[in-house]
């Protein structure tokens, strides 16, 4: 399968879904149990007819799915057509689907010793590591933790969460976090991240797919 880029993948991209940190994600507003049920199911037949399958997270009022072609490493064509297929499926089980609101965690450890601190973080947590050298939770239910040399000079934050965001919603988030007393650091690598402050200097990186490829 083709790998596409972000901007390929945006374009095609049903409505109601967003690109987030290499895989394709929306939430099903189903409002009751039993109707999530239904969808997921199913979803799991169409999931099956085409041998593709999807991460699905059922709860009561919602269901989240995760597309993304493992073999590849990347969206393609199939994440695309199964996530209309789903958008489908969910339209005519009256269920809307959206992905305002979704984020993706990371954590990141900035060290002047990288990488002599990665074993012990992989050994203390149990995680394996993926195939850019971080520490992945196997059922992705705990952030993703990557590890960055960094400058040495003290005072200096360790640890700083990276949150993955669609791009139309850096703008919004930006200025409510200045409004709540931050400051913003530094744009200079957007629309790759920007970097904002806490009022006491705590940093956090807001992410986007863009000004990656």
């Amino acid at each position: 399968m083709t790998k596409l880029t972000g901007r390929e993948i945006t374009d095609g991209t049903p409505e109601g879904w967003v690109y987030l940190r290499n895989a394709l994600r929306t939430r099903l507003r189903t409002g009751d149990f039993a109707t999530g049920l239904a969808l997921v199911n199913a979803i799991g037949g169409a999931a099956e007819a085409v041998d593709h399958h999807p991460d699905l997270d059922l709860r009561y009022g919602w269901v989240d799915v995760r597309l993304y072609s493992h073999d590849v490493g990347r969206v393609t064509g199939r994440d695309l057509r199964l996530a209309a297929t789903i958008s489908e499926l969910a339209a005519a089980a009256g269920v809307s689907a959206g992905a305002d609101g979704l984020t993706v965690l990371e954590l990141a450890l900035d060290s002047p010793g990288f990488p002599e601190q990665l074993g012990f973080w992989e050994a203390v947590l149990g995680y394996p590591r993926d195939a850019e050298g971080d520490l992945l939770d196997p059922y992705q239910k705990v952030p993703l933790i990557w590890f960055q040399r960094s400058g040495d000079e003290e005072p200096r934050q360790r640890w700083h969460p990276d949150l993955w965001v669609a791009p139309a919603e850096v703008a919004p988030r930006i200025e409510a976090a200045l409004t709540a007393g931050g400051t913003l650091v530094s744009d200079a690598d957007a629309p790759a991240y920007w970097v904002l402050a806490d009022p006491e200097g705590n940093k956090v990186c807001l992410c986007t797919w863009q000004g990656r490829e």
